[in-house]
C-alpha cells in the first residue's frame, strides 16, 4: 500500500466520522426541540389543570351539601311513614275492629228488615239451596 493509499482511506475514514457525528448532532438538536416542546406542553396542561381541579373541588363540595340535604329529607320521610304506619295500626286496632262489627251488624240487620218486609207482602224470596245437607 501506498501513503497514497493510507492516505485516502484516512481522509474516507475521516469524512465518515464527521458525517456521523454531523447526523448525531442533527439528531440531539432535533431531540432537544422535542423536548423542550415538550415541556412546554407539560407547563400548559399543569397551568390549566389547577383551574379544573379547583372547579372540580367546588362542585363535589355542592354535591356534597345536595346529598346531605337529601340525606335529611330521606331520614324524615322514613319517619313520616314511621309514623303513618303506628297511626294505621292504632286506627285498625281501636277502631277497626269495631266498624267491621259494626258494618256486619247493619247489614245483617238490613237482610232481616228485608225479609220480614218481603215475608209480610207475601212474597218470600228465598230459594231453596242445593246440594247441601
Amino acid at each position: 500500500m501506498s501513503p497514497e493509499w493510507i492516505t485516502a482511506l484516512v481522509v474516507a475514514a475521516v469524512v465518515v466520522v464527521l458525517a456521523v457525528v454531523i447526523v448525531l448532532l442533527i439528531v440531539l438538536v432535533k431531540l432537544g426541540r422535542t423536548l423542550d416542546e415538550a415541556t412546554r406542553a407539560i407547563r400548559k396542561a399543569h397551568e390549566n389543570s389547577e383551574p379544573l381541579f379547583v372547579e372540580a373541588n367546588t362542585t363535589l363540595t355542592h354535591v356534597n351539601t345536595q346529598l346531605e340535604r337529601v340525606d335529611g329529607i330521606t331520614a324524615n320521610a322514613r319517619a313520616v311513614s314511621g309514623n303513618v304506619s303506628a297511626l294505621t295500626s292504632l286506627f285498625t286496632a281501636t277502631l277497626g275492629g269495631p266498624l267491621v262489627k259494626a258494618a256486619a251488624l247493619s247489614y245483617g240487620i238490613s237482610k232481616a228488615v228485608r225479609a220480614r218486609r218481603a215475608k209480610a207482602a207475601g212474597k218470600d224470596k228465598r230459594r231453596p239451596r242445593r246440594g247441601r245437607r
